[in-house]
């Protein structure tokens, strides 16, 4: 069952008296217990593909629009701001990359977590033992992302608690209305090896226990290979390949896949000492100054004078990819 479906979705700024397209037709689909990577290096417009999903963005500076983008067979453009934030609250929690300007400084992180527990999810008790119940849901949810002393931490405000522990309540608090869908945008930032690991772990055995579905943004390779299914590649708010993990790590069609795919850290016994970093030539560009055609165009050792034309997505086998001249093809 398709979750969620997006299909050329465009994202226009508004900069100098001119329209620019920070996102350009960019294409998603999430299935029911999948979880799908959203890779890309910073810049590539993955927080702005978040924040278009839920209805963040605010909507003087931005204009969207897409074939479709849908939420369970709903349109999620055409329906009310009420509607829409419905469904965020009930079906979908967000993981922010930047927790502190996500939670409300005016509340303590216990008010804020129990606000967050699904009403419709609790046990039928009288009234006034549904405080007890959010007291003891809240104690399990900071248990389970790894905040052992939580009444410390209950009564503290957003800026009294070091970032990686507010990244921590954001995973708790996404949990807590039991979504069907936990978008993850780049959720163990900041945190050491031991409590990234722990959330990773954390994430795969919702997915596994519950089939909740989740859309992990990361440029993280390591992390991704070890718990997804599926993986969309994004460069500069282009789709450039998508298709599932391991058949895109046994072979990629696009350059920028490929490239991104020979970045991650290598532990194999037989690399020799000081052996050179693969590298892609350039930078990602700005929004002032993006290339016509496929963006990657000026650092692609592919390139040639077709790739000042966009080019159309490609099928073979499930597999997608927007590249005139892919790896792997014969005669290329």
């Amino acid at each position: 069952m398709i979750l969620l479906d997006v299909k050329n979705l465009t994202l226009e700024l508004e900069l100098a008296g001119e329209w620019v397209k920070a996102l350009d037709k960019i294409n998603l689909v999430i299935n029911q217990g999948q979880i799908h990577a959203l890779v890309g290096e910073s810049g590539s417009g993955k927080s702005l593909i978040v924040k278009a999903i839920v209805g963040a963005l605010p909507n003087k500076r931005w204009k969207i629009t897409a074939d479709r983008m849908n939420w369970r067979g709903q349109d999620l453009l055409s329906m009310s701001v009420q509607k829409r934030r419905e469904i965020v609250k009930s079906d979908i929690s967000v993981i922010f990359q930047n927790p502190i300007n996500s939670l409300d400084p005016l509340l303590n992180l216990g008010d804020q977590l129990k606000q967050s527990i699904n009403i419709a999810a609790l046990p039928k008790h009288l009234f006034w033992q549904r405080n007890q119940y959010k007291n003891r849901r809240v104690e399990e949810l900071l248990h389970r992302v790894g905040i052992k002393n939580h009444e410390r931490f209950l009564k503290t405000y957003p800026h009294q608690i070091p970032s990686n522990l507010l990244q921590k309540f954001m995973v708790a608090m996404a949990l807590a209305s039991d979504p069907k869908l936990i978008i993850a945008d780049d959720p163990t930032r900041g945190m050491e090896v031991t409590s990234k690991a722990q959330i990773l772990r954390l994430l795969s055995r919702v997915n596994q226990v519950k089939d909740t579905s989740i859309l992990f943004v990361s440029h993280d390779l390591l992390a991704i290979s070890s718990m997804s299914h599926c993986m969309t590649v994004l460069y500069s708010g282009q789709t450039v390949e998508t298709g599932e993990l391991q058949q895109l790590r046994k072979r990629a069609y696009h350059p920028y896949t490929q490239a991104l795919l020979d970045s991650a850290p290598s532990f194999r016994k037989d690399l020799p000492p000081k052996s050179p970093l693969t590298t892609l030539a350039g930078t990602i560009p700005t929004l002032h100054h993006l290339p016509i055609g496929c963006r990657l165009g000026p650092r692609c050792p592919r390139a040639r004078k077709e790739c000042v034309v966009t080019p159309s997505p490609r099928k073979i086998h499930g597999h997608y990819y927007s590249c005139h001249y892919p790896l792997h093809w014969a005669g290329r």
